[in-house]
């Protein structure tokens, strides 16, 4: 009786063992499939225009980041320029005003001096 069991189960082992390689064999044919891979390819497209966008916006974000840093360089340089211009007329005026000053002095000496 044991020798009958040990025949079946290797029936069954094999028949087992018969279908998985069926299936595989389904499944493998089915990937040369032309639908398949057909359908494959366009996912492949698929996801490289997908990828392609993400890395065209990224440069995108990219160059407007750099575009937005020089015109703040820009901004501060040209604010620069103009406290600098500031300060010049700013002693410069201090200059007139010292020398007006000075001249009136120079004038109050000369008349006190007639």
């Amino acid at each position: 009786m044991k020798d009958r069991d040990n025949f079946a189960d290797r029936l069954n082992v094999a028949a087992k063992a018969k279908q998985a390689l069926i299936e595989r064999a389904k499944a493998q044919a089915a990937a040369v499939d032309p639908a398949v891979v057909a359908e494959r390819a366009a996912a492949r497209m698929a996801s490289e225009k997908a990828r392609e966008a993400r890395e065209a916006e990224r440069k995108a974000a990219k160059i407007a980041e750099q575009e937005r840093i020089i015109a703040e360089k820009k901004a501060e340089e040209e604010r620069k320029i103009a406290e600098a211009l500031e300060a010049a007329a700013e002693q410069e005026r201090l200059i007139i005003q010292k020398k007006s000053e000075r001249d009136a002095r120079y004038a109050a000496r000369k008349a006190r001096k007639k």
